[in-house]
């Protein structure tokens, strides 16, 4: 999930899941861990690693014990993440984590031999808590990781360690990413075994050239001092990046000649083929509305394209229709053939390519899949999400892996957000469900019927109080937008009520889903219904609802533009409802929620008379290069510029008309405080009166530190009723 959305949902509940994330995840993003047979799964259940078996919820095998997971004469190892290797012999165990950007990858590694019961440490000798990434090789022998920005393999039987790169260093990154790599496409893991456990397939960024914003830390010592965060703004170069296929036994590097400047160009997906002498590697344009499928053969480092793909607008990477995960390929027909997602007939769809480059539809008509869920081979099956009737709601569909009309298997009384993780067999699902009123179930399943096997029945929810209602509502430009709303308790239509507007607006995210959660605010202390707030959010185009091809990318060079006036458009159609207080209407959003709730005040001060905007980017040609050039183009010139500027909440903040108050912390590496510096400078040459919170080192999330979270919500809920006080009228 992109971290600018991530936050800027409902403050609560993101909060919550901001720390669970910090806490849990690990080098390798936390799945589940299915046994061969695919019937049974592990999970890290009270300090154990334990086997449950999705046909039988009672039974419970403990694979590791508490005692085995502890080392001799020190505390029992806290784990947090785990794989099995392919023979089933050996657990890799990630522990002692650190955090590194947004996620825990760093950390130490150890290996337990489930015959000989022995429990081992890797990277011996090795800083603590300094590993990142280790993987076993296929053949079980050997361990690979990264450890200070190089490469290291370890014998696993007899404990020796072999470093394979020299150059690393914190500007020149060898088997991981730079902050933006991560940030945006979602890279963080930066190598790759190879089928045959004889070589290691790696990313090197190059972030020699790239600038180091320094952030100001005023707190932690008596005398400030300076934080460096490499971050290339819109406009600058991003790092050069390049892919070296490194001998495990001669520590010799190939580099692979990929066509085209490395500077110019992203690598975000790189994988081996199902040859030992092959690599398949995904390069986009720096403007990211060119993708290049390249193969690389390992011996020569000789690299050709085999298909390409344009885009008036940008594609998007598998990070974005894949849970934020850009690892792996979609191999069919034992490597002769692979799948990938397109929108280039207007919808997002399955094509199957062969090595030659031919491509074939295999999902056709007029829907979007949300998500590619699992690929059947043996019973000729692709599984996806999809909602092809409601745009806030997911489905699990299949079709045949030679293509043809997509069946729906979720059963149609459950209406809502599903989700599945389907195991590797393809005749059992983890099946979880939530929508508007009901809160998250979950239950065992049998493909492809959808039976149930074990866990809670799904049953909806019906006698919910004060639910949240869906509504449409169409501009008269003729946009069609889905909306929630929440109304107060009692509801009185004779009354006139406040309405508070919840917004994010970007193409990192909706905010109108059919799924638990949404309609709650958890920046607000209390019930906002129980005061007699309405509270409302509109999904406007531009946000990734899965409406089409046209829909998602027509915000293209328009970010501050075409959102902005949608949602004040879709809030001039609902100042019209009867009873709607015109003169009390207040919105509110973080991070890009935040950029939009400036915007409106400042582009639209008739219709938003109180805003609260949190971490906001005030001027775009602040934020990073690959974001922000994904959705504005690359600013080469003053024109180019120019659409950055007309987006930016900054150009327009002499319009403040309204109430607002700006919050930001003076540590966010994310949206830098000069975006807060910038807006304040402006607002003072206007004279325009405003109310600051600023919140000193805390970062994008601003939770940070004893009672901060208690104070901001207070804030905020103060702020609200002063400035548009609550109740029917």
């Amino acid at each position: 999930m992109n971290y600018k959305f991530y936050r800027s949902t409902p403050a609560l509940v993101c909060f919550l899941l901001l720390v669970f994330c910090t806490i849990t995840a690990s080098a390798q993003r936390q799945k589940t861990h299915w046994a061969t047979d695919g019937y049974q799964y592990y999970r890290n259940m009270g300090g154990s690693i334990v086997e449950l078996d999705t046909r039988d919820s009672a039974k419970k095998t403990v694979i590791l014990s508490a005692e085995a997971l502890t080392p001799p004469g020190q505390k029992q190892l806290s784990v947090s993440n785990f794989v099995f290797s392919e023979d089933g012999k050996k657990v890799l165990i990630f522990t002692n984590t650190k955090r590194v950007w947004r996620y825990n990858t760093k950390g130490d590694y150890w290996i337990y031999d489930i015959t000989a019961k022995t429990l081992t440490q890797l990277g011996k000798g090795r800083p603590a808590s300094s590993l990142m990434f280790a993987k076993l090789s296929p053949d079980g022998t050997k361990a690979a990781y990264v450890s200070e920005h190089n490469l290291f393999t370890e014998d696993l039987g007899t404990g020796a360690i072999k470093q394979l790169t020299f150059d690393g260093s914190t500007k020149l990154i060898n088997g991981t990413f730079d902050w933006a790599y991560e940030e945006e496409f979602g890279c963080r893991d930066g190598f790759r075994w190879s089928p045959d456990s004889r070589a290691l397939a790696y990313w090197q960024i190059d972030a020699s050239k790239i600038k180091n914003y320094l952030m100001l830390n005023t707190t932690d010592s008596i005398y400030p001092f300076v934080v460096p965060v490499e971050y290339p703004v819109a406009g600058e170069n991003p790092s050069s990046c390049k892919i070296g296929v490194v001998d495990v036994n001669t520590a010799k590097t190939t580099w692979m000649n990929i066509p085209g400047d490395p500077i110019q160009h992203y690598i975000p997906r790189m994988e081996w083929t199902t040859d030992p002498n092959e690599l398949i590697v995904e390069q986009e344009n720096r403007a990211q509305n060119e993708s290049h499928i390249i193969v690389a053969n390992v011996s020569n480092g000789t690299a050709h394209i085999i298909h390409q793909e344009t885009d008036k607008a940008w594609i998007d990477g598998k990070e974005r229709w894949n849970g934020g995960d850009p690892m792996g390929w979609e191999w069919i027909d034992k490597g002769k053939a692979f799948l990938w997602l397109s929108e280039k007939d207007g919808w997002r769809h399955i094509y199957k390519i062969d090595r030659d480059g031919k491509e074939t539809l295999l999902t056709k008509g007029n829907y979007d899949v949300i998500t590619l869920s699992l690929i059947d081979e043996a019973n000729g099956v692709l599984y996806f999400m999809a909602s092809p009737d409601n745009a806030t709601q997911k489905y699990l569909y299949k079709i045949s892996i030679n293509g043809g009309k997509a069946e729906r298997v979720t059963p149609v009384d459950e209406q809502g957000t599903n989700g599945y993780e389907i195991s590797p067999n393809g005749k059992i699902a983890l099946h979880n469900f939530s929508n508007i009123y009901t809160a998250p179930l979950s239950e065992v399943i049998s493909l492809p019927n959808h039976a149930h096997v074990s866990g809670k029945i799904i049953k909806l929810n019906t006698t919910a109080k004060n639910k949240p209602e869906f509504f449409k509502v169409k501009t008269a430009d003729g946009v069609e937008m889905d909306g929630w709303m929440v109304k107060p308790t009692n509801f009185d239509p004779t009354k006139k009520y406040p309405v508070v507007f919840y917004v994010y607006s970007e193409p990192a995210g909706a905010t109108v889903t059919d799924s638990y959660g949404t309609g709650r605010n958890g920046e607000y202390v209390g019930n906002m219904a129980d005061d007699g707030y309405i509270y409302i959010s509109l999904d406007n185009r531009g946000t990734p609802a899965p409406k089409g091809r046209e829909w998602r990318k027509s915000i293209y060079k328009n970010v501050g533009i075409v959102n902005i006036e949608d949602q004040a458009m879709g809030a001039r159609e609902i100042l019209k409802w009867p009873y709607v207080d015109s003169s009390r209407v207040a919105v509110w959003g973080w991070s890009g929620g935040g950029s939009c709730t400036l915007n409106l005040m400042f582009q639209h001060p008739e219709i938003y008379k109180t805003g609260i905007a949190i971490a906001a980017v005030g001027w775009q040609l602040t934020y990073d290069n690959i974001y922000q050039e994904r959705y504005m183009g690359v600013p080469i010139d003053s024109a180019s510029r120019q659409v950055f500027i007309n987006g930016s909440p900054i150009t327009y903040a002499k319009n403040l008309r309204g109430n607002l108050l700006y919050v930001h912390g003076t540590g966010d590496d994310n949206v830098h405080y000069k975006n807060a510096e910038m807006l304040i400078n402006e607002l003072v040459k206007y004279n325009r009166q405003f109310q600051l919170m600023s919140y000193p080192n805390r970062t994008h999330g601003i939770f940070e530190g004893p009672g901060t979270t208690e104070h901001l919500r207070t804030l905020y809920t103060q702020y609200l009723k002063e400035h548009c006080p609550p109740g029917g009228r």
